[in-house]
């Protein structure tokens, strides 16, 4: 199924070779969805100065080859020059019955497929995650979805933080409550409890310290009982984070994780490399490496502390030597980074060091995929009345008992209102965040998160079930009706030529790494349905044809609005 944006580009070139010339050929013919018609070509603007000619004057020339394409309906120019292009209903229909038939309903796949490391959620072991992993979580499996769905490969990569000093506090802290009472806090979960006692006495403590600091060094130096309450500490963090990620339907396992300990035998590697190659250099007793275009306050260089002036190693070498591992090693052709705005600069020196290195030439993108924050009112990061981090848990516990409060009165079934109250709540969150750009924040308020009207979550899955119920009243599946697709009212012709725009919003989406351009589509598509449904008798259609073609376009509406959910990661009930 053709690309209608695409497909209006060639003709455009058809048309000026026609008029003007191989020579002309190679113009971009600049198709923009317009809100005067279906597109608009500014082809002529750029294209006039070349030929000598008055802008509206070419466009004219170019719109007459326009007229005669069974594509396109209209053919005007307006303005200085521009060209409004109306595609003709006929091709509009026949697209629309082509994309109902096609599996994969007009979304292509790429023409020169990546191998793509999407490092995104950023957990770390005996620690719950909070609310601000949501969107990094979230955005990141989108992405993830998205760029597989388009035939990249895809190499998921959860950062897991599961080594360095803070090992030694929490395993000390195993050793003082016994090793069945740490299991059996962790297992039930209470994995902030844990550490803030393991924290408090570190700070507190002085013996305590000092005995933290000997066990990092027992820990990294391989201890055996040192490496079995480290084992115990990640095998429970990781049950905890199974929960986690099923019940948000994010698709990360155990193989995807991508722990620090793994990095931690190339350390050593990275920094004499760095070093030989006079990349780092020591400062002040630490190894250092000073990427050039990075200045503090006076102008002094700011450092990438490799190795510290006691022979430790922190997170920023880690980073340098999981860059270098994805490039090398990996061979990744793109690197997104799925992580707050304030590792911008941390990450931009990362990238420096490997750039400065060879690891990272110019045929590879590394990106940092900015998260903005969901905040409290007043713009506030969003914390408990205690001023803790909301957990992440108690936000999605909050969100589905809310949902369940909005649809109680539709189920008499409490096992299956739970259900439905699931996927609406965790649909609602993801959504929220999903629908706004992914560098901007946000205010977190439930009541506009599960509003059935408005672009949310809830009024998407509606949309589904809305549909599923006019094939459910008929006696029959999405799958009985194959088309085709005519199209004779507005409503009609508006709904299949958004849904033609599926495969577009699906591919741009992955291209830039930003879910809300898929999420927006969806709104688009679900609200020019409610506005077809209001309209357009479906079932009760005046002649048979009609019926079919709209309960056709009403199976398409569905495939586009369920696919496009299941890429984004939300749940859709069967009904609602």
């Amino acid at each position: 199924m053709p690309d209608p944006q695409a497909a209006l580009a060639e003709q455009v070139r058809a048309a000026l070779t026609a008029e003007f010339g191989p020579a002309c050929a190679d113009a971009d013919p600049a198709i923009r969805p317009s809100a005067f018609a279906d597109f608009q070509a500014n082809v002529a603007l750029a294209l006039a100065k070349r030929l000598g000619l008055p802008p509206r004057e070419v466009a004219g020339r170019i719109a007459s080859h326009l007229g005669d394409s069974p594509m396109i309906g209209l053919a005007e120019v307006s303005g200085p020059g521009f060209i409004n292009i109306t595609l003709s209903g006929e091709w509009i229909g026949a697209a629309a019955t082509s994309q109902l038939a096609d599996p994969r309903l007009g979304v292509g796949r790429a023409a020169r497929p990546q191998r793509i490391v999407v490092d995104y959620s950023g957990p770390n072991v005996a620690k719950e995650l909070h609310a601000g992993h949501l969107r990094a979580t979230g955005v990141g499996d989108a992405v993830v979805r998205v760029l597989e769905h388009l035939g990249h490969t895809v190499i998921r990569a959860a950062h897991l933080g599961d080594w360095g000093t803070q090992f030694g506090m929490l395993i000390e802290h195993a050793v003082d409550v016994g090793e069945q009472a740490t299991y059996d806090q962790l297992a039930a979960g209470e994995f902030t409890d844990f550490y803030q006692a393991a924290r408090a006495k570190f700070d507190s403590d002085p013996s305590f310290t000092d005995r933290s600091r000997e066990r990092v060094v027992e820990l990294q130096s391989g201890d055996e009982q040192a490496l079995r309450l480290w084992h115990l500490l990640v095998a429970d963090s990781m049950e905890y984070l199974r929960r986690i990620y099923k019940r948000l339907h994010i698709t990360l396992t155990d193989a995807d994780m991508d722990p620090e300990s793994f990095y931690n035998p190339m350390l050593a590697g990275v920094c004499a490399e760095l070093e030989a190659d006079g990349i780092a250099v020591i400062s002040d007793g630490a190894l250092c490496a000073f990427p050039p275009g990075f200045t503090g306050r006076g102008g002094q260089p700011v450092p990438v502390m490799l190795r510290k002036s006691d022979g430790g190693y922190g997170y920023a070498t880690t980073d340098v030597a999981a860059i270098r591992y994805r490039l090398l090693d990996l061979g990744a052709d793109r690197i997104i980074y799925v992580v707050g705005s304030e590792q911008h600069q941390h990450l931009a020196m990362v990238f420096a060091v490997a750039r400065q290195a060879g690891w990272l030439t110019g045929a590879v993108s590394v990106e940092h995929a900015v998260i903005g924050l969901m905040t409290g009112p007043g713009g506030q990061r969003l914390r408990t009345r205690s001023g803790e981090q909301f957990k992440l848990v108690e936000l999605i516990d909050e969100a589905v008992e809310r949902a369940e409060e909005v649809i109680k009165d539709r189920y008499d079934d409490p096992d299956l209102r739970a259900s439905i109250a699931e996927d609406v709540g965790v649909g609602a969150l993801k959504y929220g965040d999903l629908s706004v750009a992914r560098s901007s924040s946000y205010v977190l308020d439930f009541d506009r998160l599960l509003a059935l009207t408005g672009n949310t979550g809830p009024y998407l899955q509606y949309a589904t079930a809305r549909i599923r119920s006019i094939f459910l009243k008929a006696g029959l599946t999405p799958g009985d009706a194959p088309g085709p697709i005519t199209l004779g009212e507005p409503a009609e012709r508006t709904l299949a030529r958004t849904l033609l725009g599926f495969g577009p919003a699906v591919t741009e989406t992955g291209q830039a790494a930003e879910p809300h351009r898929l999420a927006t589509f969806l709104f688009d598509a679900a609200s020019d349905f409610t506005t077809f449904y209001e309209q357009c008798p479906v079932l009760k259609a005046d002649d048979p044809d009609t019926r079919s073609s709209r309960l056709a376009l009403s199976a398409l509406t569905l495939a586009v609005l369920t696919t496009g959910l299941d890429l984004l990661g939300i749940p859709v009930p069967d009904r609602m």
